[in-house]
């Protein structure tokens, strides 16, 4: 009997460890429209300096389902977001506001259901923070130029780093290499 409770607590531990609050995301599979990009003026692959802005600027500029990941630190059901299963060659992009996250050379197959990178491309493209929630201890990865929660972070990854940031796909955009792309 002890041993059945101990495989279904390791069960559930197993299925929450990359999860927070999750999130009804209807357009989960589709990218986030070009529209909103042009209507965010905070929107930028170049442009490094720090966005702060209040969350009720955020919910006027990003689709709610984004917006929901992004500032509420919501979460998307495992196996469903675009990019965890994704194996195009090119750049992933926070989708709040641009800022260059991972190349999809750091990218890899884990069985958790996001999709997960063993790097980041610049040491400051994210930030950490403790994240206590669910009687877990665990830390969050935002993104390091305007804050908006990505996922979790991990000591289970490949070599060199050993590290999984686990991501919601919702909350990245891709863009491939020049040699991926088709007309």
């Amino acid at each position: 009997m002890t041993q059945k409770i101990f495989i279904l607590i390791l069960t559930a531990f197993t299925l929450t460890s990359c999860q927070t609050k999750q999130t009804n995301t209807n357009n989960n599979n589709k990218a986030m429209p070009e529209s909103t990009k042009t209507n965010n003026p905070y929107y930028s692959h170049t442009d490094t300096s720090k966005v702060d802005i209040p969350d009720s600027e955020w919910k006027k500029i990003l689709p709610d389902d984004v917006y929901q990941v992004a500032r509420n630190k919501a979460t998307e059901s495992a196996f469903t977001g675009k990019y965890w299963d994704f194996e195009g060659n090119g750049t992933y992009y926070c989708a709040a506001c641009g800022n260059p996250l991972f190349r999809s050379t750091a990218k890899f197959a884990s069985t958790c259901g996001w999709p997960s990178y063993y790097e980041t491309i610049r040491k400051n493209s994210v930030i950490y923070e403790a994240d206590n929630s669910y009687v877990m201890h665990r830390i969050e990865v935002l993104c390091g130029r305007c804050d908006s929660h990505l996922g979790h972070i991990f000591d289970d990854g490949p070599a060199p780093t050993g590290k999984r940031f686990c991501m919601n796909s919702i909350v990245l955009d891709f863009v491939p290499d020049d040699s991926t792309r088709t007309n």
